[in-house]
């Protein structure tokens, strides 16, 4: 990296701080040291802009769509303003809805509830539990794990031709791994999908913090991510695409919002005319704040640039692989090799050493947030340890014996607003712990390794 791309890099951190960035956190072995936030795919550090703008809007809120006072109306501008502005993020078509959720779990479960009747469903087994699971009342066909992009691709080919072609059928896949960090073939993927008269939609929880995502160019029918990894608080997500099945299906959720018009029925019932825009599933008091802080979200990445985000982030990524790779006993899962593209998502495993003692010791004598465990990606991270499901043994032994399969893996994870510093220090750690051992003595509780007293 260049003097003048290393300065850009460090500018682009500088201008998105995230929350937490001077927190210190005690280690065993005494004093403190500042908290390194190594765990963003799980739920990235809310952005400092993000959360001064929240607290801005704070003394203005009122309930949208509902009153006609004041902040009640600039709460309704407000919360449908940010629906423009993430449809402007993701670059939809005009007539493409764009619904409020939870979380990316809510908005694929909200579309699963939408396929039209015997609609099949076509998911590779790589995927996050998200999008893996929320299919199961439909005719679902898992995928085997591809070892190359095009074999992705090969994959869907062959399983989409032996469908039936007249019927309703959904790819779902996701963007960028969560535990490889891998990219995946998404625009080859929707062409495939749609020679075989199916349709796509795209899981970018982990793909929309650090890559541009755009609805046309990628050619998908619906997009899903969730905030909390979008670097805004948690309790909001969204679903954004084609309307018409959305508006055919009944509410996802029945209540105030969702409802148009209610009459009582001569027979005592109730009839019910629902609304045919994203209201529709929306019922209830929505989540202003969450909104917002997604649409703040969106237009601080934007205004960074998403160019140099990437740029910064490919050079903490060979940071970390380059680090890694000097530690003989550490193994860097993947599925599509080396040279893939990838966002800021590392997976793996220490030899003799169990996982989730490594991410403790990393956390208590070093102040490293990681992640340990399978990612709620099972059968994608057992598919790369060549592992059966087994019972997890007590941390302060070894997983498995030099030369055995692991059971678990360790995740390190980052983005915008990861200082140099934190990389730097968690590559040092690695290899003090596999060189020297833990410094403290450790033991299970409820489950997870812990400091012992």
């Amino acid at each position: 990296m260049s003097v003048s791309t290393a300065a850009s890099a460090q500018s682009i951190c500088a201008h998105l701080p995230v929350l937490g960035r001077d927190v210190t956190v005690p280690l065993v072995t005494g004093g403190e040291v500042a908290y390194a936030a190594l765990d963003y795919a799980a739920s990235a550090p809310a952005l400092q802009r993000v959360w001064d703008d929240v607290a801005a809007y704070a003394p203005y809120y009122g309930s949208v769509h509902r009153g006609a006072g004041y902040l009640s109306q600039l709460s309704t501008d407000l919360f449908e303003n940010a629906r423009g502005t993430v449809a402007e993020f993701l670059d939809c078509r005009e007539a493409d809805q764009v619904i409020f959720t939870r979380s990316t779990t809510d908005s694929l479960n909200l579309l699963a509830r939408a396929l039209p009747a015997d609609c099949q469903v076509f998911v590779f087994e790589t995927e996050h539990h998200a999008s893996l699971l929320p299919w199961q009342d439909a005719r679902v066909t898992y995928l085997n794990a591809p070892r190359t992009p095009r074999q992705a691709v090969e994959t869907l080919e062959r399983a989409l031709a032996d469908r039936d072609p007249h019927g309703p059928a959904l790819v779902c896949v996701t963007g960028a791994s969560n535990v490889t960090g891998e990219l995946w073939p998404v625009r080859e993927l929707a062409a495939a999908a749609h020679a075989h008269g199916a349709r796509i939609v795209l899981d970018a929880a982990q793909l929309a913090p650090h890559h541009p995502v755009s609805v046309q160019e990628l050619d998908v029918d619906w997009v899903a991510f969730s905030g909390h990894k979008l670097y805004a608080p948690f309790g909001s997500g969204v679903l954004a695409g084609r309307a018409d099945w959305l508006v055919a299906a009944e509410p996802y959720l029945a209540g105030g919002g969702a409802s148009r018009k209610v009459t009582r029925r001569e027979d005592g019932g109730v009839a019910v005319q629902w609304h045919e825009n994203a209201a529709r599933h929306e019922a209830g008091s929505p989540n202003v704040i969450g909104a917002y802080s997604i649409a703040s979200a969106c237009k601080a990445l934007t205004e960074a640039g998403f160019d140099s985000l990437v740029a910064r982030e490919r050079h903490l990524i060979a940071e970390v692989r380059e680090g890694l790779a000097e530690v003989p006993e550490v193994r860097i899962l993947s599925l599509f090799g080396d040279d893939a593209p990838r966002v800021g998502v590392i997976s793996f495993v220490v030899d003799g050493w169990n996982s989730s003692h490594f991410a403790a010791a990393l956390s208590a004598e070093y102040g490293i947030g990681v992640r340990d465990g399978l990612f709620c990606a099972h059968p994608l991270v057992r598919t790369l340890l060549g592992s059966a499901p087994q019972t997890q043994g007590e941390c302060g032994a070894p997983e498995a014996a030099p030369g055995e399969k692991s059971l678990n893996a360790i995740r390190v994870s980052f983005g915008a607003g990861t200082p140099d510093e934190h990389v730097d220090r968690f590559v040092k750690a690695v290899k003090e712990l596999v060189r020297d051992g833990a410094k403290w003595q450790y033991r299970t509780e409820e489950g997870r390794c812990v400091p012992a007293v």
